[in-house]
């Protein structure tokens, strides 16, 4: 089987050829930069293609590719994939859907906490050797009430952690695990119900049709005045404008943001700007320059999709992507189809 990988780091390389390596399989590319459309012409016999999130695999790549069997994205969300035009195909779809259940619930508590203690201004004053305390007071987070949408691995670990505080935990899910009922207290009810009587509202959801701007300018006017908002999972799930305008109202007291709308722009700056590799819409351009509009309040915090980056995580997604991979050569199907 011949396969290609993109968007890898260079120790990844050594542990790809001594998995694969006389295994049946002939490594036809091993590169660090995301998949290009000039890259294509050389891959017309890959089967296999492994790619991060910055390699779109859309209808047109997919046409360019004929022998395509397989797609392994390295991360849980799968949204720069065209999946229905692959199934259409017959190509399969896989992910690494657990890997960062300790790393993003962490990285996702830590967020919280910033903001509770206004770490982004108390930093900002102190490495300007400004020692004041006005306007650093911030707030416990015991006593609060916490509102976790989505409680798939991810919140659900999360809601571990939480659980370690003397708080009350809301959560909203289509398909509610009665086993965080039983452990941690939890109590499921409506995202209406979340959004009006959470105290911090933290997302954990993948993004899919339904759940674009899940987060919007409807909704969010019924959240708690002075509340506070994070997402750590994908951008699209929270409107920009939305967040901007409780933001200046003072409808929210603080927001997180590791996923925002447009952060391909900024995350891939030096490959669409120095580059000019990477064709960007005027939609997706305005959305950058309204999320990083977010980065002028100090009770804001943007950081580049960095949730999932620790070594053991990152560790966890090649193994995983791997297994995949072998898995499908052997059984016809991998072990995290999408």
């Amino acid at each position: 089987m011949k396969v290609a990988f993109f968007e890898l780091e260079g120790w990844e390389e050594p542990i790809i050829r001594r998995e694969l390596e006389g295994k049946g399989f002939e490594i036809v590319k091993l590169s660090k930069e995301p998949l290009k459309r000039s890259d294509l012409p050389k891959l017309k016999e890959v089967e296999a293609i492994s790619v991060f999130i910055y390699s779109r695999i859309d209808k047109e790549v997919i046409k360019e590719l004929p022998n395509l069997k397989i797609v392994m994205t390295r991360s849980t969300g799968f949204d720069h994939i065209d999946v229905e035009e692959a199934k259409r195909r017959g190509i399969a779809i896989c992910n690494v859907p657990d890997y960062g259940m300790e790393t993003v619930s962490e990285y996702t508590l830590m967020l919280i906490l910033a903001l509770l203690r206004r770490l982004k201004k108390t930093l900002e004053r102190t490495c300007r050797g400004i020692f004041s305390r006005e306007g650093l007071r911030g707030r416990e987070l015991e006593g609060k009430t916490v509102g976790v949408i989505g409680t798939g691995r991810i919140g659900s670990r999360l809601i571990k952690l939480l659980s370690g505080f003397d708080l009350r935990i809301l959560a909203y899910d289509i398909k509610p695990k009665e086993e965080l009922v039983r452990k941690y207290g939890v109590a499921y009810t409506s995202l209406e119900d979340l959004l009006k009587e959470a105290d911090i509202v933290t997302l954990h959801v993948p993004y899919l049709p339904s759940t674009h701007h899940l987060i919007n300018r409807e909704n969010v006017k019924l959240m708690k005045r002075g509340s506070y908002l994070i997402n750590t999972s994908r951008g699209s799930v929270v409107e920009t404008e939305a967040i901007v305008e409780a933001l200046k109202e003072g409808r929210l007291e603080g927001v997180a943001l590791d996923t925002f709308e447009g952060e391909e722009v900024w995350t891939e700056e030096e490959l669409i700007i120095f580059r000019g590799e990477k064709d960007v819409s005027p939609e997706i351009l305005k959305k950058a320059i309204e999320s990083f509009s977010l980065t002028q309040f100090d009770n804001v915090i943007l950081t580049p999709h960095n949730a999932y980056n620790t070594e053991e995580a990152i560790e966890r997604i090649l193994r995983k992507t791997l297994q995949n991979l072998i898995d499908f050569k052997e059984k016809g199907r991998c072990k995290y189809p999408v």
